[in-house]
């Protein structure tokens, strides 16, 4: 099987699994993104080289906690305090010279940039009116909106480097292509996925045109991001799990770090309202 094919292949069955898992119940969403974790954590300690065991433990037990049990909104402003912390952290490391991380930081990136985010991805779809999968697949939707137009308007007529020595192949005039794709593409998700009835349209179509461009900047990121702890590792892909496309982690790196920013979105969104 040639390499083109077998990338079709796996994308299409991991696409399937995420769209049939996300929309069938709570249950099997909260049972798909927790083995998401559990590899995208046996992944990112490989990538920096640190025990597995303590973190697969505290991930599987704060996993499950926070799945099977009300923790109540305190702590859910705690969670998203500490995600936010560690994401910032992140940034500075992007565009840091660093090429080494220090063992107290692999335990700060893992429960920060990896498990936390996996937490808040299972609180994002919850609404007013209890689980909406459409909210989750709309958010991958953006993300993969975002990812193939910005490679595609980059191809055609990227000229200017976006962060070279991170990402070569990544330009300013593709991130722009995908900021406004997304942007179209949270319009029509807005208007004809969400909230088809007319009396929605106009709080539903601010929400997705700013959550676009939310998705758009912090995926980009996110992508940047994951690079970064490649390149520290001198590695081309977390993982193997997927032919053709690398590990999870290299698919998931942009919703995980999308999560955070989004779940902050949705709360000032709550608190306004």
């Amino acid at each position: 099987m040639n390499e083109t094919l077998k990338r079709l292949l796996s994308g299409v069955v991991y696409v399937a699994l995420l769209i049939i898992a996300t929309s069938y119940s709570v249950t099997s969403f909260y049972i798909l993104f927790g083995i998401f974790m559990l590899i995208a954590i046996y992944e990112f300690c490989r990538l920096v080289q640190l025990n597995i065991i303590v973190p697969l433990l505290i991930g599987a037990f704060s996993y499950y906690l926070v799945t099977q049990f009300k923790i109540g909104q305190t702590n859910d402003v705690l969670l998203l305090a500490s995600t936010l912390f560690v994401s910032i952290k992140c940034l500075f490391l992007l565009f840091s010279s660093k090429t080494k991380i220090d063992n107290l930081s692999k335990y700060i990136y893992v429960i920060g940039y990896v498990i936390f985010p996996f937490i808040l991805i299972t609180k994002i779809p919850f609404g007013v009116k209890g689980f909406n999968p459409k909210i989750i697949i709309s958010i991958f939707i953006l993300i993969w909106t975002n990812d193939t137009f910005a490679y595609v308007v980059g191809k055609s007529i990227g000229k200017h480097k976006l962060i070279e020595k991170i990402s070569p192949k990544k330009t300013i005039e593709g991130f722009i292509g995908g900021v406004v794709f997304s942007v179209i593409a949270g319009i029509l998700i807005s208007k004809f996925y969400i909230h088809p009835k007319p009396n929605h349209h106009n709080i539903s179509l601010f929400i997705w045109t700013i959550s676009a461009v939310i998705i758009s900047i912090f995926s980009t990121l996110g992508d940047l991001i994951e690079s970064k702890f490649k390149r520290i590792a001198a590695v081309k892909d977390s993982g193997n799990i997927m032919p053709g496309h690398g590990g999870i982690l290299d698919r998931l790196d942009s919703i995980i770090f999308v999560a955070p920013f989004v779940y902050l979105f949705y709360q000032i969104l709550y608190y306004v309202s």
